[in-house]
């Protein structure tokens, strides 16, 4: 255990400050990579240290001197609270040290995002797509955008403080798209020219359509969502519209958070519905999630269409 309180001391000591650090992944237990801490992750929310247990550990200790350590560390680095979640009990996240401020963002230089620390089971930002971000960063100036699959609408917001010219939102939840507006308005950007649809994207397809064509898609949809999308079967009904959606040389940026999922399972979907898209590259997974096995991290693949 010295050894990952020592690894987390250092990230924290090397950030300029911790109390107002963006927010970033200080541990990953799920890569594997430590033994006996495979279902422990520990987030920096600044000001909040925010660890979440995936199942119940062996020794009944375990959880109490980690946490009893994550406070020192806290402490230490003048930081606000530390909280866990037990993802697998089903109960409410437990503020075990210090105290939650009372509205909670999560930060990525100028922007901010709204959280919600144990709610539900994700915060509404996913630290892990911050290769996907810069990627999108990068390339979004005067571009028109689609977002599928928008959830909280973090892409639309990086996009739009890149100068991108529309983005066009779609999900299914509205709760999800009203925090999506609310992070725009966190942000003082204008939501006049980003369009926010309430759709079932495997129905919808003639109004998102009409919306279009667009520069750049993004689609990012839920591994499994048990009657709105599963990955294996529903992913190509995706891939297979990208012609009717982008403009000729449009990128597309796909996304597959699937363990059991590899990256030839969606090169060789890409290959079978839509050929005129060329594989341009597999962006590199966030060295705050490292794995064992680079299959399981998180798949963000790069296409262009050209008609």
């Amino acid at each position: 255990m010295n050894s990952v309180i020592d690894q987390i001391g250092k990230r924290l000591k090397d950030l300029q400050d911790p109390q107002c650090a963006d927010s970033q992944r200080l541990f990953h237990g799920r890569g594997r990579l430590v033994p006996g801490f495979e279902q422990v992750t520990v987030d920096l929310f600044a000001p909040v240290l925010w660890v979440t247990f995936f199942k119940a550990p062996e020794a009944a200790d375990f959880e109490a001197n980690l946490l009893q350590a994550l406070a020192q560390l806290a402490d230490r680095f003048g930081l606000a609270a530390v909280a866990v979640q037990r993802r697998y009990l089903k109960v409410a996240a437990d503020c075990v040290w210090g105290a939650l401020p009372k509205s909670m963002v999560a930060r990525r230089g100028e922007a901010r995002f709204h959280i919600q620390l144990g709610e539900n089971q994700n915060t509404g930002y996913f630290l892990d797509m911050e290769p996907g971000r810069r990627w999108l960063e990068q390339r979004a100036a005067d571009k028109k955008i689609l977002n599928l699959f928008a959830f909280t609408c973090a892409f639309s917001v990086v996009g739009q403080m890149a100068a991108a010219r529309e983005v066009v939102n779609v999900d299914m939840s509205r709760g999800a798209l009203n925090r999506g507006r609310d992070n725009h308005r966190l942000n003082g950007l204008d939501t006049s020219g980003i369009a926010f649809m309430q759709e079932n994207i495997l129905k919808s397809w003639g109004r998102i359509r009409r919306r279009g064509p667009f520069d750049i898609a993004v689609l990012d949809p839920p591994s499994f969502q048990r009657g709105s999308f599963e990955a294996q079967k529903d992913y190509r009904k995706l891939v297979r519209r990208l012609p009717e959606l982008l403009v000729d040389g449009g990128d597309a940026l796909l996304c597959l958070n699937s363990p059991q999922l590899s990256v030839s399972f969606l090169q060789e979907l890409v290959e079978q519905e839509c050929p005129a898209c060329r594989f341009i590259e597999r962006l590199a997974p966030s060295p705050d999630f490292p794995d064992r096995d680079p299959d399981q991290q998180l798949k963000l693949l790069h296409f262009q269409y050209h008609s």
